[in-house]
């Protein structure tokens, strides 16, 4: 699809906004599981269940996901220049008003010395982790959704602004990567005509491409290794194997289902891609849902990659595709839809 009109692209604003937020409320129940045959059961269960009509039920609270990524959002539409310490202040402020979010010791680290320092330099904790070589965790990643619809018409920008806001936290370079390409797929699937079928070759092939031109400093690869697009070619591997066998072992062993951002980023655009097409033991004829329900049956980090799921599901076929009946049962989803309004509006 060469072009879409503004409903469509704010149909699809709300989609991303709205499918990292119900990736992350509904994975983060079985965060950490290894799903048994059993397990999947349930999960299916527990999605037909919230997919049926609505009923009172607890909440599906968000984690640490959603909360910076509304802050990402929140920076974008109060000072859409992007200013990088105000970011880092949201942050912040957002975890030491809600510290039970799930955060990592890492990440709270990095927090606690940025206030310390009275935010002297946003980037200086972070670079101090791990020896200097930092977190390579999905945390610059599982924010990225409200950079990659800001930044959608905007390749240098978005490559620029990713980095640093992943740089205030995370400064491996798998973590920026895994940033930049979790960037890239939501945006590719912003173009993407909802009623039409993806080109699975296509749109990954797009990927490697654009994945080469990010990791050419050969200084910082050794052997010539280009990890993203290793575990591109493995997906693609993956997706082109037998679509009515099992294998969900090869996709944790190729891909990963952990919380680096290389053993998770490929694998949400994977679920995102797989769940294309039905797959045995999800019983569902909405996508949306299948891309969500199949990220979290893989067990392992299951509400960052269902997030990440979910916001590429949500870029592709909007908000109109998302089950009204599982939107209510999760928190904050009313707020979500404006913060993606407001995002939309400053463009």
């Amino acid at each position: 699809m060469a072009k879409i009109d503004n409903i469509l692209l704010k149909s699809k604003f709300r989609g991303c906004m709205l499918g990292a937020l119900l990736g992350d409320c509904l994975g983060a129940p079985f965060e950490g599981e290894t799903m048994t045959a059993g397990g999947k059961l349930i999960l299916q269960k527990y999605f037909d269940k919230l997919e049926g009509p609505y009923f009172r039920a607890p909440i599906k609270t968000y984690t640490d996901d959603t909360a910076m990524t509304k802050s990402v959002a929140k920076s974008l539409i109060d000072k859409p220049a992007m200013d990088f310490k105000f970011l880092a202040k949201l942050f912040v402020k957002e975890y030491f008003s809600e510290p039970k979010r799930g955060y990592g010791q890492n990440v709270i680290d990095v927090f606690a010395k940025l206030r310390r320092s009275k935010f002297e330099d946003v980037f200086k904790p972070a670079k101090e982790q791990f020896g200097g070589i930092g977190s390579y965790g999905n945390g610059g990643a599982m924010r990225v959704s409200p950079l990659a619809l800001y930044f959608h018409n905007n390749n240098e920008g978005a490559i620029d602004a990713v980095t640093k806001a992943t740089q205030i936290t995370h400064t491996h370079k798998d973590a920026i990567n895994g940033a930049l390409l979790q960037t890239m797929a939501i945006q590719q699937c912003l173009k993407l005509d909802p009623v039409e079928k993806i080109n699975l070759q296509e749109f990954t092939d797009s990927l490697i491409e654009k994945m080469k031109k990010i990791e050419t400093n050969e200084e910082d690869f050794e052997d010539d290794e280009k990890p993203y697009q290793v575990k591109l070619i493995y997906l693609q591997q993956i997706l082109k194997s037998n679509a009515d066998c099992d294998v969900d072992d090869d996709v944790i062993r190729l891909l990963g289902n952990d919380i680096s951002a290389l053993g998770s980023v490929p694998t949400a655009i994977y679920c995102f891609l797989r769940a294309q097409k039905d797959i045995p033991g999800i019983r569902t004829d909405n996508k949306f849902r299948r891309c969500v329900q199949y990220a979290i049956s893989l067990g392992g980090d299951t509400d960052t990659i269902a997030s990440m799921t979910g916001s590429l599901a949500g870029a592709y076929l909007g908000e109109e595709y998302i089950n009204e009946h599982i939107i209510k049962h999760c928190e904050y989803q009313k707020e979500m839809l404006e913060v993606a309004d407001n995002l939309f509006a400053v463009l």
